[in-house]
């Protein structure tokens, strides 16, 4: 499988949700026992969440030790430095470029919020927090391991890289998992994903990525935010948005309400006009000011109109122009458009 096939494949898995094939992800976990040369476990679990995973985690009895090491990383790792060794550093630096990397900081965030909410949903104290952060780390992230597996996808012929073969066959099919000596817990994937165009968790009115159970996360661009503070997202004021504490969620409030429209309800005055634009200030306490460029479209719309553009600028600039030569990448002396569109 070429490397643009693999990474569209893998892609997809790392998205993919709906109810496992627990039939397909069950071979799966045999297939990766027996090719670690261990006996395969006695009991496979099921849970509908990685937070429901963790609570049945915690309530094996007779389970045995994690095989993690067995089954995944040494794998893994024997696989790498087989492939490495093949296509010399160069080689496999741009096979890497060319497949996992660019999945990789999308999956592992998203990995990395989902063990964050857990933790925040199960640790009512400290010690309660490090026992399911433990359990956490033996966990195998199945479809949210797809950077990795499409980076070794069909190196020698056969899908999934022939020793990692029962772990691409488990992602395929199902969420993250726990394998251990005599039991495995799986774990269904979700039932939604809501992210935006730079892959980060984002939904307005709902929770950005839902499992069956309850068990979700709710974020706005990628910040994590309350459930309860996007249903009041659509009520929103100046005045509500003023009285925010948080500065992250007053952030988060600016960009949902606009901040074109922010400006023109809350009075603000313009700071600086010149032949580019119209800057605009709003002062946010406990957090730095937002600046805008107010600018107009040279070129008319079909009807006659011009189109108004709002852009946002860093807080220290002092002059319209400033602000518009910045979005270029220059210096206000040195922005001189000879045509404007």
């Amino acid at each position: 499988m070429n490397g643009t096939t693999a990474l569209d494949k893998w892609r997809a898995v790392a998205a993919a949700t709906g109810a496992a094939d627990r039939a397909a992800a069950e071979a799966g976990v045999r297939l990766a026992y027996r090719t670690a040369g261990l006996v395969e476990p006695e009991r496979v679990v099921w849970a509908d969440s990685p937070r429901a995973a963790v609570t049945a985690v915690r309530g094996l009895t007779d389970a045995g030790r994690s095989v993690r090491d067995e089954v995944r990383t040494r794998p893994w790792a024997e696989e790498r430095r087989r492939v490495h060794d093949a296509l010399g550093p160069s080689g496999w630096a741009e096979l890497w470029t060319r497949t996992g990397a660019r999945l990789w900081e999308t999956t592992r965030a998203l990995a990395d919020r989902i063990r964050s909410g857990v933790t925040e949903d199960l640790a009512d104290a400290s010690d309660e927090g490090t026992a399911v952060r433990l359990v956490l780390l033996d966990a195998v992230l199945g479809q949210h391991d797809a950077a990795w597996l499409a980076a070794f996808d069909g190196r020698d012929g056969r899908d999934g890289g022939g020793r990692l073969a029962g772990l691409a066959a488990v992602a395929e099919h199902a969420g993250w998992w726990w394998p251990y000596e005599k039991a495995v817990v799986l774990c269904e994937r979700p039932v939604e994903l809501h992210r935006d165009e730079a892959g980060r968790l984002d939904r307005g009115d709902g929770p950005a990525l839902a499992f069956r159970d309850g068990f979700a996360l709710y974020a706005w661009r990628g910040m994590p935010v309350p459930a309860d503070f996007l249903s009041g997202l659509g009520t929103l004021t100046p005045e509500r948005i003023r009285a925010e504490e948080n500065a992250e969620l007053r952030r988060v409030m600016l960009e949902y309400y606009g901040y074109d429209r922010y400006l023109a309800e809350s009075g603000a005055r313009p700071v600086h006009r010149d032949g580019t634009g119209v800057l605009w200030r709003i002062e946010l306490v406990d957090d730095e000011d937002v600046a805008m460029v107010e600018v107009v479209n040279a070129t008319p719309e079909p009807d006659g109109t011009f189109r108004t553009y709002w852009l946002r600028v860093p807080p220290q600039t002092e002059t319209a122009r400033q602000g518009v030569a910045w979005t270029f990448g220059l210096a206000a002396e040195a922005y001189e458009p000879l045509v404007q569109t």
